[in-house]
This record gives C-alpha cells, sequence and structure tokens, in this order.
C-alpha cells in the first residue's frame, strides 16, 4: 500500500488552478488517494479536496505598475504562505504559473524543509529575460513545461524538465445536442451569429480590457444586426467590475455566471458556450487554446498601463504572445497589444472572419495543430505532470 504523502500547492490565477486541479486529479488516479493537499488555489483545485488558505483572486495581478498599489497586502500574504509551508513539513511543494508570488515563495522556504521543489509552467524564457532560468534555478528543482520546445531552456539552466501538455486537450468538446440546448435556452436564433466576449479572469484585465472589447462588440453589431454576444463570467469577484463596464456600454449580452454551480459545471458551461461561437474576442492566455480546442476563430487582444507595456514591449524576443500562434509558427490568430488594442483594428479583423470563409478553415486547421503539439491524443497531461512530480519523491 502505498505510503501517505502530504503535497503543499499554490496557483495565482484561474489557469493555474485548471492546471492544479488536472495535477491533483492525476496524482490520486496515479497515487491512490493517500495524499493530503495543501496550500492556495481556486474552486477547481479546491474540488479536489484543498482548502484554500486564502481566496485565490488576491494573487491575480498582472502588470509591473499594476502590483504595487497591493504590495504590502501580497508580501503579507507571502510570509503567510511560507510559513505554511515550514509549518507543514510537505513531502513536496508545487507552485504553479504565478512566478512573481511563486519564484519568491520557494525562495523564502529554500533550506527549511526538506522537500523538492516543482514549478508548472516554464517561465517564457524564449520570449522575455532569458536569464529568468538561471535565477529560478536556484530554488527549483524540477520544472513541468506546457510548450514541447521548452525542456532545453530549464535543462540548460540546471534544473530536470519535463514536457507535460496542458490539461485542456483532454477535455471533451461538447456534442451537438449540448449545442442546439444552449442556443435554445437563450433565445439565440438558428440565424443568429453568436460572439464569445473574454476580457480576462483578473479584475484588472477587465477594467482595462471590457471598455475596448464591448466598443468593438457594438461596432460589430452596426455591421452585422444578426449577432449575439455572451461572456461566460470567470468568477464571482469579477462579476462587479464586469456587469459596470457592460452597464455603461449599453450593450446587450447573455452572462453566464458561475454562481450557484460548481466549478466544474461552470467550466462546462464555457466549454458549450464556446462551441456555439462563431468566433471570440479574448484576452491572451490560455483561453487561445481552449477556443483553438473547440474549432472557434478568435482575435485576442492585451492591454497594460503605457509604462508596464513600454517595458514589456522592448523586454520582448518571441514573434508572439499568443500560444496558437507561438506553437504553430504563424501569425494565423491576429494579435494586438496595448496601442495597437484598439475598435479599429479589432473590428476589422473579427469582420474578416465573420465573413471569409477560408481565414476562418485557415486558422481553425492551425488551432487543431497547436492542440496536437501541446499532447492531444496521448497520455492525459494531468496524468502526465502527476508521474512527473511523482518521480521526484524518489
Amino acid at each position: 500500500m502505498a505510503k501517505d504523502i502530504k503535497v503543499f500547492l499554490v496557483a495565482g490565477e484561474a489557469s493555474g488552478d485548471r492546471l492544479g486541479a488536472a495535477l491533483m486529479a492525476g496524482m490520486v488516479e496515479t497515487y491512490g488517494k493517500n495524499i493530503e493537499f495543501l496550500g492556495v488555489g481556486g474552486p477547481l483545485m479546491q474540488g479536489q479536496g484543498m482548502v484554500s488558505n486564502f481566496p485565490i483572486h488576491e494573487l491575480s495581478l498582472f502588470g509591473l505598475l499594476e502590483i504595487i498599489p497591493k504590495y504590502r497586502h501580497l508580501k503579507r500574504r507571502l510570509n503567510q504562505t511560507a510559513d505554511a509551508v515550514i509549518a507543514a513539513k510537505p513531502d513536496i511543494l508545487v507552485t504553479i504559473d504565478s512566478p512573481g508570488f511563486c519564484l519568491r515563495l520557494t525562495a523564502l522556504v529554500r533550506g527549511k524543509i526538506t522537500a523538492p521543489a516543482v514549478h508548472y509552467v516554464a517561465p517564457s524564457v524564449w520570449a522575455w529575460r532569458p536569464k529568468r532560468a538561471q535565477e529560478m534555478a536556484a530554488h527549483i528543482d524540477h520544472v513541468l513545461a506546457l510548450l514541447p520546445f521548452e525542456p532545453p531552456y530549464m535543462e540548460a539552466a540546471g534544473m530536470s524538465c519535463d514536457f507535460v501538455g496542458h490539461p485542456v486537450v483532454a477535455d471533451a468538446q461538447p456534442s451537438e445536442p449540448e449545442i442546439t440546448a444552449f442556443r435554445k435556452t437563450h433565445g439565440i436564433d438558428e440565424t443568429d451569429q453568436l460572439i464569445t466576449i473574454l476580457p480576462g479572469s483578473r479584475s484588472s484585465e477587465i477594467k482595462r480590457l471590457s471598455p475596448i472589447f464591448f466598443a468593438t462588440a457594438l461596432q460589430i453589431k452596426q455591421q452585422i444586426p444578426k449577432v449575439r454576444f455572451a461572456i461566460p463570467i470567470a468568477s464571482q469577484h469579477v462579476a462587479g467590475p464586469l456587469k459596470e463596464q457592460l452597464e455603461k456600454s449599453g450593450l446587450d449580452m447573455i452572462l453566464l455566471s458561475p454562481d450557484g454551480i460548481s466549478a466544474d459545471d461552470a467550466a462546462t458551461q464555457k466549454r458549450i458556450c464556446l462551441a456555439a461561437s462563431e468566433l471570440a474576442l479574448a484576452a491572451s492566455g490560455t483561453v487561445s487554446i481552449e477556443l483553438a480546442a473547440a474549432g472557434v476563430p478568435m482575435v485576442i487582444g492585451y492591454k497594460v498601463n503605457f509604462i508596464s507595456a513600454w517595458i514589456m514591449q522592448r523586454a520582448m524576443l518571441a514573434p508572439s504572445f499568443t500560444l496558437v500562434n507561438l506553437l504553430t509558427k504563424t501569425k494565423a490568430v491576429p494579435e494586438f497589444h496595448s496601442a495597437a488594442c484598439n475598435v479599429e483594428n479589432l473590428s476589422r479583423e473579427m469582420l474578416n472572419l465573420l465573413q471569409d470563409q477560408t481565414a476562418r478553415k485557415n486558422q481553425i486547421a492551425i488551432g487543431q495543430q497547436a492542440i496536437d503539439a501541446l499532447g492531444r491524443g496521448g497520455e492525459n497531461p494531468g496524468v502526465r505532470a502527476a508521474k512527473s512530480v511523482l518521480a521526484q519523491l524518489k
């Protein structure tokens, strides 16, 4: 019989919560139920048996200057989490993405616990700040990489690294009856074209992106009257800012709330919405992979404050910030950052993807190539990640 093990996990945002939940499920499937999960996670990780030390959204910040007003609070949470790790004496520590918080955490506990430290999601050293891998190697033993070309970068810095893929490739896509029922429930006619709007999972993202995204939607509506819009709300803590911006825009939109349903049901609701859509306008992030898996053409936009954008653009080494483009070495998905993320550019590309069938088919096909590159058809990525983590215990 497998002995009991204690795993401390820390995720800082919705995408990390999804990775963590798949990892936890994979560990139970691989090792058995003799696992105690501790740490910080969102509703999906809590659904796998974790009691989170504090709400995950407190760490969901992005941008250099966006963090400054929250610095003292984040510092308290960092120290609190470090103390919890040290007190727990886990068999293994797994930090998930959110490098600004997670790598500081591993630095604080290094030498105070004997557990190996694993970081899930390799830092994008191929995109910017290439020295981060060397800095990270002082505190991290092993890395789980989402992208197939990342392990050599981590190994060169002195860490072991396994490519495990992304759990999204194992998601079952909605059936036609589920899609039909969704459209009927929300009064979407057969002749209506549904566009899903995804302005991010952080409050700061929503405040910056939703006014632009909603103005773009209004522009599309003027061109194509038979179009409908939907937003799967990422979590309750962003519902307020989102509804406030929506009221200001005057846009009629279907809001899919996670309130009153389980995290798994909310994720299913989102997948059905995506699959029912002809197009999506989305913030940069993992959602581009979700859309590609669903076969939905997309336009990607992102915006931070001026100073953060200036610094990031000068540090950027990669040719794209959209995962589909990076995985396929193409520019199939139109993407606009900072000043270029405006109504004119977004609406132009969206209208093109609504009206040009060749452009639609091309992007969908390339999106499928990206999903294949992430491990579709192979072993479940959550199980692959679990086996990679459990191997560190030996």
